[in-house]
């Protein structure tokens, strides 16, 4: 049992090894930005899929249509209008969903993808531009293609040399970089990204802190002057752990947490102890309109919740538990 133990972990790292070479000869192809190289032709890919007006149309079969279809939800997902459509499907009516103005990019590691076929002549016949991703420029899809990405021809990880490994990792990465291109040129943000994913941990976590926080009198606050008494039964009757500390009732200038009053416990501790004593000075605040993600950042063990500012006023608090009541941890 060891020894077949240790024999499949040997065979992870050669494929792991096998495939990490082959990412390195597309990083090293794509930095040839010259004519005829990979960089040049991504670069001129990049151009045509940001100028159409429709929506990029991805298709492959086998292996390279299981990495289409991803490519195809990392476009969509990151605000590039993208579906999939099956190669074999496209000649029996499902070229009906190729529109003027779309783009098409198709994937076969050799080029001679007989299924191929069909919608490579329907792009032709309409002008739709063909963006080919292949190991074989002069194949028949490299021949047709308006912007072939010529992928360099490495040895799968497969011992036969016949299961896609290698080759589908590459694709699915140089798709990757042709969406994060695209992101990145057309200035997508994390609210853009929130608009495509309101469900889930993500959509959670790119939410506004205003969202969730509570306001006005669940607000936990004293004053300065008030005695540690009044302030304990100020933080248990809000139940945040915590009461932010104001001067004159305005000015926020300290906090006291459960966790300073359980420090001043094993000191000479009384219920009388002017509060400014025991507080924390400049405790740490949150914008109503930061992202939940930017929240969970600053909350940790220690620190379990959050006042929320604006120009300078306390507008609220946010409360770990909260952000778990969201989905967002």
């Amino acid at each position: 049992m060891i020894q077949e133990s240790a024999s499949a972990v040997l065979s992870a790292i050669r494929t792991i090894e096998n495939e990490r070479q082959g990412l390195e000869a597309l990083a090293e192809a794509v930095r040839k930005a010259g004519e005829g190289g990979l960089g040049a032709a991504f670069s001129q890919a990049v151009e045509r899929i940001a100028a159409a007006s429709g929506r990029v149309i991805v298709t492959g079969m086998g292996k390279s249509g299981h990495v289409a279809r991803k490519i195809a939800a990392t476009l969509a997902s990151t605000g590039q209008p993208a579906s999939f459509v099956h190669p074999a499907e496209a000649s029996h009516g499902d070229l009906g969903m190729v529109q003027n103005g779309d783009v098409v990019l198709a994937l076969s590691w050799s080029g001679e993808t007989v299924e191929l076929a069909a919608i490579v002549t329907f792009a032709k016949r309409y002008a739709i531009p063909l963006i080919a991703m292949t190991a074989c420029s002069e194949s028949s899809l490299g021949r047709e293609a308006d912007v072939c990405l010529v992928m360099p021809n490495v040895n799968e990880a497969c011992p036969n040399g016949l299961a896609p490994t290698t080759s589908t990792t590459m694709q699915l990465v140089l798709g990757d970089a042709l969406a994060i291109a695209l992101l990145e040129g057309r200035g997508f943000t994390a609210l853009d990204f929130r608009a495509l994913h309101p469900g889930g941990k993500l959509g959670a976590r790119l939410a506004h802190v205003r969202d969730v926080m509570h306001t006005g009198e669940r607000v936990p606050r004293i004053d300065a002057g008030a005695r540690m008494a009044d302030a304990i039964v100020e933080m248990s009757s809000k139940g945040f752990g915590c009461v932010a500390v104001f001067e004159k009732g305005e000015k926020l200038v300290g906090i006291v947490t459960d966790g300073d009053l359980r420090r001043q416990l094993k000191a000479d501790f009384s219920l009388d102890t002017p509060v400014a004593r025991v507080m924390t000075k400049n405790p740490r605040t949150i914008a109503p309109g930061a992202l939940i993600e930017e929240a969970l950042e600053c909350i940790s063990h220690k620190i379990s919740a959050l006042l929320v500012a604006e120009k300078g006023a306390v507008v609220g608090i946010v409360h770990f538990h909260d952000l778990m009541r969201i989905g967002a941890v």
